[in-house]
């Protein structure tokens, strides 16, 4: 009995010993498999070479994806033995999962694993390989604020040249004349034909359906036009530095996807198609299956297959006719402009388009430049909290000095404005002066504070490009000064001030939203806006209508319209160029308007910098198209926007649509003649931090606020 014991002991270690060595083989074999080679995996039935060939073959139709591979078990019995392996498969977000059966054999006292392509997957047989389909899945819409689709599938024709129909000589001259036709580099796409293989299509370029002519070139050989689907916008234009594009996906995105973009791809490629790719792409479905081997008769067999899921709809709060309009409005402006609408009670964002000008940069909402004039609501709100109202006087001289430094009011600043005026008075015309003057009765921290209270210089999570802007806290007095009118290194984005002016309609900081359904805890401002202070700013923006620069406004019919302009000089040129602005309020509409360079400065300057040569010939005439009663470029476009866009919001759009032509001429005309100029330095899309100025009305040379305002190497004033 003993004997008996000791002898079972003895196989019972045996066996464990050969499982344990039997194991190492497979793990190696597992290794070798992720890797994609198997030269280090002891085999029998083919050499490591001949192995790592035939894998290469097998999987090559799955497309360029690592797999994951465990050992499920392993068994022996003699000299023989099996393992069983568990695959996973990530293929185009997809997963294909699966089972496969190894067999094993000891030779020489080495466990060896016997190759074949049922290590890979246990139906194939010799010469068979894997090949995966995939299905697109329909991308997901952008929806409009009304649920419209602005991005959806839309009919387009694909253009190029199919190779299995010509030779390639054909193919190439062919190319060619397609290239020529359609507007692409005749030398570049005949070197893709050429490239590709000789049975190939090659694309030359993809038109909306509308612009395209099926019959191109249809005695051309070779020629082919493809009718598809595929997600647009309803112009090239629309909103797309915002929305982004859709299209192939590149290298590097590719690259970053893990597996779950693959060449060919169609993905978002910029702004919120980007953004929001993995939400709106949806996930492929999935076919996989096993190819016959070459010249076997039998069809393909299949082993796996996924349904796919479409992509999910990002909502927006756009309003699809007003945004078209803004970009209308925009469309013949030379310089980098932008125009935003908000609406006070929710928030909402109904356009946020930009100008041909910022070269597909998205200025609206990311933009970082100096406000200008339009900042003196902001400094308002610091004033009437240091105890300053609308009816109190302040001082605003000619010309006031800070630091040395002397400022004077715009060149048309109305001479019985000077002298002792009230503040509603000091905003309606702009006057730097009566603001720089009174920067002393500010306590630090007070802007900023202020700027908070509106929605400015405060950092939120919107979930899309949002510059909220920045108010930081001045290193000199001439900074400080220039600041209270919307200059130094104050900055703000077009949004950021439609964002002011819609707070003061609301009564509270108004968080422009984008996206509804993107949440985000609002950052609170550390003295919110009070009722009675928002009554105050809407009588002083109302009196820029009534009594100041925005007069021309004032005949708009409907709720009362409340305004602020805004310019700011930049630059090196005599005269500077500048920055115009427009921001105006009416009923549930709040927009601002942007220009980057509108017409020349008409304000005198730091008196230490003013020019006194005429400006060049080339810029007067700019100048007097600016001002021309039909507007096509600069700062007229200010009361154009904002007369538009009201008019266009109002219940009887059809009647304010036929109107809003004649409303822009006036609309020119008004702020042609009421916007004033101030010099500072120019911004950028984005920027950080760079010195930039604003306008108010000109800035005399004696006031200690003007002395915290001067940057070197450039110069200020506001309207």
């Amino acid at each position: 009995m003993a004997t008996l014991v000791a002898a079972s002991l003895l196989v019972g270690c045996s066996d464990d010993g050969e499982r344990e060595d039997a194991a190492r083989a497979v793990d190696s074999l597992r290794e070798g498999l992720v890797a994609g080679d198997l030269a280090d995996v002891p085999l029998t039935g083919a050499t490591p070479e001949e192995a790592t060939a035939e894998l290469e073959a097998v999987v090559a139709g799955l497309g360029d994806v690592d797999p994951q591979v465990t050992v499920g078990g392993v068994d022996v019995d003699g000299d023989a033995g099996t393992a069983t392996l568990d695959w996973a498969w990530e293929l185009g977000g997809q997963t294909w999962s699966h089972t496969s059966t190894v067999a094993l054999r000891d030779e020489d006292d080495e466990w060896r694993v016997t190759w074949a392509p049922t290590v890979v997957e246990s139906s194939l047989a010799e010469g068979e390989v894997l090949r995966a389909d995939r299905t697109a899945a329909v991308r997901g819409d952008v929806l409009a604020g009304d649920g419209t689709p602005i991005v959806t599938l839309r009919d387009v024709v694909r253009f190029g040249i199919d190779k299995s129909r010509i030779d390639a000589a054909t193919a190439q001259a062919s190319a060619r004349t397609l290239a020529t036709a359609v507007g692409v580099d005749p030398d570049a796409f005949e070197q893709r034909v050429a490239a590709a293989g000789e049975r190939a299509y090659v694309e030359a370029i993809v038109l909306r359906a509308a612009e395209a002519d099926l019959n191109l070139l249809g005695g051309t050989p070779g020629v082919a036009a493809i009718p598809d689907q595929v997600p647009l916008a309803p112009n090239r234009a629309f909103a797309a530095p915002i929305l982004g594009t859709v299209g192939e996906a590149t290298a590097e995105i590719v690259a970053e996807s893990d597996g779950a973009v693959g060449a060919g791809d169609v993905v978002g490629l910029g702004g919120l198609q980007r953004r929001y790719d993995a939400e709106l792409r949806g996930t492929d479905g999935l076919r996989v299956v096993v190819v016959p081997a070459e010249g076997s008769d039998a069809e393909p067999r299949e082993l796996h297959t996924a349904e796919a899921a479409p992509g999910a709809p990002l909502a927006t709060t756009l309003d699809i006719d007003l945004q078209g309009l803004a970009e209308g409005l925009l469309a013949d402006v030379g310089p980098a402009s932008a125009l935003v609408a908000v609406r006070p009670s929710d928030g909402a964002v109904l356009a946020a388009a930009n100008g041909p000008g910022t070269a597909g940069q998205n200025a609206a909402t990311y933009g970082q430049y100096a406000p200008g004039s339009t900042f003196k609501v902001v400094t308002s709100l610091a004033l009437l909290r240091a105890g300053i109202g609308p009816d109190d006087t302040v001082a605003c001289p000619a010309r006031i000095t800070v630091d040395g430094r002397v400022f004077e009011n715009y060149d048309d600043y109305p001479a019985g404005g000077i002298g002792e005026i009230t503040l509603r008075q000091a905003v309606a015309s702009s006057c730097n002066t009566a603001f720089i003057g009174s920067a002393d009765a500010l306590p630090d921290g007070a802007l900023a504070e202020a700027a908070a209270a509106l929605g400015l210089g405060v950092d939120q999570d919107l979930g899309f490009p949002a510059y909220f802007g920045q108010v930081p806290a001045p290193e000199t007095e001439t900074e400080a000064a220039a600041e209270t009118i919307g200059q130094g290194r104050v900055l703000a984005s077009p949004m950021a001030m439609a964002g002011v002016a819609a707070s003061v309609v609301e009564g509270r900081a108004v968080l422009p939203t984008l996206l509804p359904e993107h949440t985000a805890d609002a950052v609170p401002a550390p003295a919110p806006l009070t009722a009675d202070e928002a009554a105050a700013l809407q009588d002083l923006m109302r009196a820029v209508v009534t009594d100041g620069s925005g007069r021309l406004l004032a005949d708009l019919p409907g709720a009362p319209v409340g305004a602020k302009t805004g310019t700011a000089e930049f630059g090196t040129e005599t005269p500077p160029a500048t920055h115009a602005w427009m921001i105006a309020t009416q009923g549930d509409l709040a927009v601002a308007v942007f220009v980057e360079e509108g017409p020349p400065g008409r304000a005198r300057p730091v008196r230490s910098c003013a020019r006194s040569s005429p400006a060049p010939p080339a810029r007067r005439a700019r100048h007097r198209v600016v001002t021309q009663s039909s507007p096509r470029r600069g700062v007229a476009r200010g009361p154009v926007g904002v007369t538009s866009l009201i008019h266009a919001s109002a219940p009887s759009r059809s009647r304010a649509r036929r109107r809003s032509s004649d409303v822009g001429r006036r609309g020119a005309v008004a702020l042609s003649r009421g916007v004033h100029t101030c010099p500072g330095p120019r911004a950028s899309v984005p920027s950080s931090g760079a010195a930039s100025p604003s306008c108010s009305s000109s800035l005399p040379s004696s006031s200690p606020g003007a002395r915290r305002r001067r940057r070197a190497a450039s110069r200020s004033a506001s309207g």
